[in-house]
């Protein structure tokens, strides 16, 4: 004869509220987690970049700078422009964020020396700093064809870093707001002068003894905001 069937424990009340609590606080970590990955769009940083890309150059007259990662090998000689790094993939097409394209009020590019004074033999690195400084973002074309490094002298202008660049390339990247990118490799001057006729070698060089040269740049189709002023010791 079997016995008694066990009466089923009943829990307290509050014993349900807190199994109810856990099951919401779940529910709603779930949920905001999704909403984090559509705010932050985390596949938006393959659309924009902390460098930006270095050109190629005939010329040999300095010797190319060091490595990095980049789109495209490092250069030789006055070639070295800035750099973007482009290892993440190619984001989902439908994923792909848009903007309108940058317009000069939205940016400020500054031309930048590594130092104010160079002795004797020291070659002066230069870069390219980009901010979009507006509230919004904006696309702009940083390829190595929208680059434009030039070093003058009073309105003698001594040095292009177009003059001998080769196989330029377009490369348009989404500028969040507020985002700035700057050269990875800085490109080198070898103190020469350059033109589209001395691209193989001898070059005259650039007068030393503390003569005064003024770098300005230009991305995009847009200028500098500055010219970097050093010396040549």
């Amino acid at each position: 004869m079997s016995g008694p069937t066990p009466r089923r424990r009943k829990h307290s009340p509050a014993v349900y509220r807190r199994r109810r609590l856990v099951v919401l606080l779940t529910a709603l970590i779930v949920v905001a987690g999704l909403v984090w990955l559509f705010i932050a769009q985390p596949w938006q940083s393959s659309a924009s970049t902390e460098t930006l890309p270095v050109p190629s150059s005939s010329s040999s007259s300095s010797s190319p700078p060091s490595s990095s990662t980049s789109e495209s090998a490092a250069p030789e000689a006055d070639a070295e422009t800035p750099v973007p790094e482009a290892d993440a993939e190619e984001p989902a097409p439908d994923l792909t964020p848009s903007a309108e394209p940058c317009i000069a009020a939205d940016l400020l590019i500054e031309a930048v020396t590594d130092q104010a004074v160079y002795a004797a033999g020291q070659n002066p690195q230069l870069s390219i700093r980009l901010t979009n400084q507006s509230t919004t973002d904006c696309t702009l074309n940083v390829g190595t064809s929208a680059q434009a490094f030039t070093i003058s002298s009073g309105p003698d202008i001594w040095w292009r870093s177009t003059d001998c660049q080769t196989e330029p390339s377009d490369m348009t990247v989404l500028l969040s707001a507020g985002q700035q990118v700057t050269s990875a490799t800085p490109l080198t001057w070898d103190r020469t002068r350059s033109s589209v006729d001395t691209c193989q070698g001898d070059r005259p060089p650039a007068a030393g003894g503390g003569a005064t040269y003024r770098l300005s740049v230009a991305i995009g189709g847009l200028s500098s905001s500055n010219t970097a002023a050093f010396q040549l010791n």
